[in-house]
């Protein structure tokens, strides 16, 4: 994997992808962030040597590198997932370029399901911890000591410093930010009313199929992350209606402006 690392993260600078200071993945029905966004360079996923190919529709592929609120940037414009087939290493591997290529900071979206009841399609939940349901680990392969601590501590995923900021930013902005847990599911088929019900009873705020991998790399990089889950859908086990992924997609862009406006704030304090 190290050669593949530098093999890819060589072909990015050399095409002008230098020193950038934050990496932002963008989540399902989330990519109204690249019009805030002064392009420099962007290249598709599949002309990346060693990267992986966004195979869902509604994800773009698209490696953005540019200047957001006075700060260099890359971006992920549509991310991978397990269900598409990837293992956790490939899902993962843009996050080891990321930090090869040089940020500081790494800032997560999703799109997710409220499965507290309390939180509202429509709104913004700040991750603070996670479930990872994934059935498997990104660190869990040979070789993987050489490119960080095998034994990667996860007392306090989500950067506390980070999460208060961003907590702050939105009493000013008067946005509502809930703050909880995330579950991470494989997918991509949705989940049964008794699965809903198990989420609730283990601890779970809303449920997703993606950002767990991702964080859990962050962590094995020392790479300060954030993350924060739009939620599409009220996952009510006793009231479930059949999935509209459409409207999902819809909704997520809705709520997608609130997330834009922390972002771009949080990214000027960085």
């Amino acid at each position: 994997m190290i050669k593949y690392i530098e093999e890819t993260t060589e072909f990015l600078v050399e095409r002008g992808f230098e020193n950038p200071e934050i990496g932002i993945i963008l989540g399902t029905g989330l990519g109204q962030l690249i019009n805030e966004i002064e392009i420099i360079k962007e290249i598709s996923y599949n002309h990346i040597p060693n990267f992986p190919t966004a195979t869902v529709e509604f994800h773009k592929g698209k490696l953005i590198y540019g200047t957001l609120e006075g700060k260099t940037v890359v971006v992920m414009q549509g991310r991978f997932h397990l269900y598409e087939g990837y293992s956790l290493q490939d899902v993962t591997y843009p996050v080891r370029i990321m930090h090869k290529l040089g940020v500081k900071t790494l800032l997560v979206s999703n799109a997710s399901g409220a499965v507290n009841l309390n939180f509202k399609k429509g709104e913004l939940m700040l991750i603070d911890d996670h479930i990872n349901l994934q059935g498997g680990s990104p660190l869990a392969f040979k070789g993987v000591e050489q490119l960080g601590s095998r034994f990667t501590d996860m007392s306090a995923p989500y950067d506390l410093e980070i999460n208060k900021k961003l907590e702050n930013i939105a009493k000013t902005k008067n946005i509502n930010l809930h703050k909880g847990v995330y579950a991470s599911v494989l997918g991509p088929q949705l989940e049964t009313r008794a699965e809903y019900r198990y989420l609730k009873t283990i601890g779970a705020d809303a449920v997703g199929m993606s950002t767990v991998p991702e964080v859990i790399v962050a962590n094995h990089l020392d790479l300060p992350v954030a993350a924060v889950s739009v939620l599409t859908d009220e996952c009510d086990p006793d009231n479930l209606k059949p999935i509209d992924i459409d409207e999902i997609i819809a909704m997520a862009g809705k709520a997608e402006p609130e997330m834009i406006a922390l972002f771009k704030e949080l990214i000027t304090t960085l």
